[in-house]
């Protein structure tokens, strides 16, 4: 018996590309969880996580972008110091931030389905994609939030969401830029 094994490299190495990608995409979010600025009246700190997830999805696209979110919560869960502040464990997704954390999984996939089905070339088309990504983001960590601080919806907005607008808006610009000049 003879077999005929044919092996599609482009699409093996353009795989392989985006998998190096999701991983450093993973490790640059862990990076980002230490840069970390604690804020008065909140529990849920500045970082630059945000950033890194919405670039994640924007150029990797939903499936690879959400695998490399995957990887990093997995990571976190498993005991490596990658959350905000060097945290990790499981108990970090049930405390105050975990929604913003199960919500980076979300934000990624929307992003990158956006950018898949539309042109990711305009840094216009780039911050519509992001902003979409940052309200899954706010929406799923404030829920969660309410939930777990026991917070009403304006105790909410004051402690989860408003303090990181203005922060998260010029990190997002600066990603739709970077997405639109690079190709992964």
């Amino acid at each position: 018996m003879v077999y005929n094994i044919s092996i599609d490299t482009e699409n093996s190495s353009r795989d392989l590309k985006r998998m190096v990608f999701a991983a450093l995409f993973a490790s640059l979010i862990a990076v980002g969880a230490y840069m970390k600025i604690p804020l008065p009246l909140t529990p849920v700190p500045v970082t630059m996580q945000v950033f890194f997830v919405l670039l994640a999805g924007s150029m990797l696209g939903s499936r690879w972008g959400t695998i490399s979110m995957i990887v990093y919560l997995l990571l976190g869960i498993a005991g490596f110091p990658v959350f905000a502040g060097g945290a990790s464990g499981p108990g970090v997704l049930f405390g105050p931030t975990g929604g913003y954390l199960i919500g980076f999984i979300f934000a990624a996939f929307i992003t990158g389905k956006l950018s898949e089905s539309f042109s990711r070339s305009s840094v216009l088309k780039n911050t519509l994609f992001m902003i979409t990504g940052l309200c899954i983001i706010y929406a799923l960590g404030a829920l969660w939030l309410m939930s777990v601080a026991n917070l009403s919806f304006r105790q909410t907005m004051v402690a989860g969401v408003l303090p990181f607008i203005v922060g998260d808006l010029v990190t997002l610009l600066l990603a739709a830029f970077i997405a639109a000049r690079y190709e992964v």
